[in-house]
């Protein structure tokens, strides 16, 4: 328990250090496109959760528990809500209850 409050603590103070959206952050690298084919989001964001592996690496391969921990259970944009302000308290509480 302490150890998801703290994780879930040390999430929203790294969000709130970067206010900007993770859309935000790459549509300067290449637009759209550098996350959707064709700068289209598909319909399951199964190729963006794709590119997102491309470039950061796979869940088990990431920095930190939580990644390891939710490698083959969830997605990339199940917790990174890419067109929002980032906020990891609420993606969190979406499976996790207090």
């Amino acid at each position: 328990m302490l150890k998801v409050l703290g994780i879930t603590i040390l999430l929203s103070l790294s969000a709130a250090v970067s206010a900007t959206s993770v859309a935000d952050s790459h549509t300067e690298m290449a637009g759209c496109e550098s996350c959707h084919k064709d700068g289209t989001p598909s319909a399951d964001m199964s190729y963006e959760n794709e590119t997102c592996i491309e470039c950061h690496g796979a869940m088990n391969e990431l920095e930190g528990d939580e990644h390891k921990q939710h490698d083959g259970i969830i997605t990339c944009s199940d917790c990174h809500v890419v067109h929002e302000t980032p906020s990891a308290s609420e993606s969190c509480a979406n499976c996790h209850q207090p």
